[in-house]
């Protein structure tokens, strides 16, 4: 009972301090919204079990070894915000700096359109767990859901503007974040109410073997990179201070969900599918899975629509203005609900953590190159770069499916 009042409590101090809070309404938070929006899907759910079943009681340990990596390339990121930019102006449309560019913004919204579809596949698994009548018709159902939404998604812009999807991506966040809470809250209290049960954890497993499940859990942290391409609303140093900050948030939110859950791993490590949280959280109490939903549907429809919004805006971009508004979310739409029915949950999760890969990849190429262009940066900088891109390119080969 405890946990529950907890969680209850927690989630609407939460939801009314970001919905009614005056800081919310500053450029620096609003700029931190987006891309923090995009970084918490329901990555967090998802990681715990999948990570116990492979890691055992180091779990932990792999989260945050996946939450470095995702800092080191949002560190080269944040490199490009201020370099990259300065010197695209000065470049020709031929120069091969402004080709490396294009060659990424295309990658990028190809990246958003898969990662539409993963956001909404989860959600689909995760709201058809809860009706488990569905049976032989799981696959269709979700299919059909995820068609839907992106179908509706897509109407939002019909007016040739992107303001109402952007007031849909921002409504979810006060309370997606305030149902985090609520459950980081409900797992606390059941953990000093409980402080004295002998924990039964996993043996712990760190092998080679399963560092390509770690890559292919890149997905689960990436959206830092939106600040890259918010430059029409906020300046560079704001942008640099957007992406750091929805960093340093959401790596904590990660950190502290797989750590509370450090009773349960040996539970998680038996779960099937990517909503076996749900599982987990019944042994906490089973009102807790109604946070477990409500959180998975508020951080899946936020991310999917902030990544919606980056994929239409880039596809403008690339195409350099010949597609408007409706014709790039169209286009956007189409390969995302393609790939909805194509693939199944797990494979989705794979290939859009290989799509961002190759993206980052990219851009860790970009940022060596100007570095020896311009000179900024020391040698030791450059052969940072390089070493972050080979393990992107590495993630894009071996990441792996989460089956």
């Amino acid at each position: 009972m405890f946990p529950v009042i907890a969680a209850f409590v927690a989630t609407a101090i939460v939801t009314l301090l970001l919905a009614l809070g005056r800081f919310t309404r500053t450029a620096r938070w609003r700029a931190t919204v987006t891309p923090l929006a995009s970084i918490i899907g329901s990555g967090f759910l998802i990681c715990g079990p999948l990570l116990a079943k492979e890691f055992g009681s180091a779990a932990l340990l792999a989260m945050a070894a996946l939450l470095t990596l995702a800092y080191a390339v949002g560190a080269v990121m944040r490199f490009n915000i201020i370099h990259v930019e300065n010197l695209a102006p000065n470049l020709s449309v031929h120069d091969p700096i402004a080709w490396t560019m294009r060659t990424a913004q295309g990658v990028l919204a190809l990246a958003y359109a898969v990662s539409v579809a993963y956001y909404l596949k989860l959600l689909s698994e995760f709201v058809l767990r809860a009706t488990p009548s569905v049976g032989g018709a799981h696959g269709l159902l979700s299919n059909l859901i995820v068609t839907v939404l992106i179908a509706a998604m897509t109407a939002l812009t019909l007016s040739g503007s992107i303001t109402k999807i952007e007031h849909a991506a921002h409504a979810t966040v006060s309370l997606k974040l305030g149902v985090i809470a609520g459950l980081l809250a409900g797992l606390l209290i059941w953990w000093l109410l409980n402080r004295s049960v002998p924990l039964n954890l996993p043996p712990m497993r760190l092998t080679l073997g399963g560092v390509p499940l770690l890559l292919g859990l890149l997905i689960t942290v990436q959206g830092f990179e939106t600040s890259r391409y918010m430059g029409g609303q906020y300046d560079q140093l704001t942008r640099v201070k957007s992406m750091r900050h929805a960093q340093w948030l959401s790596s904590a939110i990660y950190l502290a969900f797989i750590l509370l859950l450090t009773p349960f791993l040996a539970r998680a490590s038996y779960s099937e599918g990517v909503a076996g949280i749900l599982d987990v959280m019944t042994l906490v109490s089973p009102v807790l899975t109604i946070f477990v939903l409500v959180g998975a549907v508020s951080s899946q429809l936020s991310a999917a629509i902030a990544d919606s919004i980056g994929s239409g805006g880039l596809l403008i971009e690339v195409s350099r203005n010949r597609f408007g508004v409706r014709t790039a979310f169209l286009v956007s739409s189409g390969l995302a609900i393609t790939i909805v029915w194509v693939t199944d949950p797990f494979q989705v999760v794979a290939l859009s953590s290989r799509a961002f890969a190759v993206y980052y990849a990219i851009q860790c190429v970009l940022a060596a190159w100007l570095s020896l262009r311009t000179g900024h940066g020391s040698l030791l900088t450059r052969f940072w770069f390089g070493i972050v891109g080979l393990i992107c390119v590495i993630a894009a080969i071996a990441g792996a499916p989460a089956e």
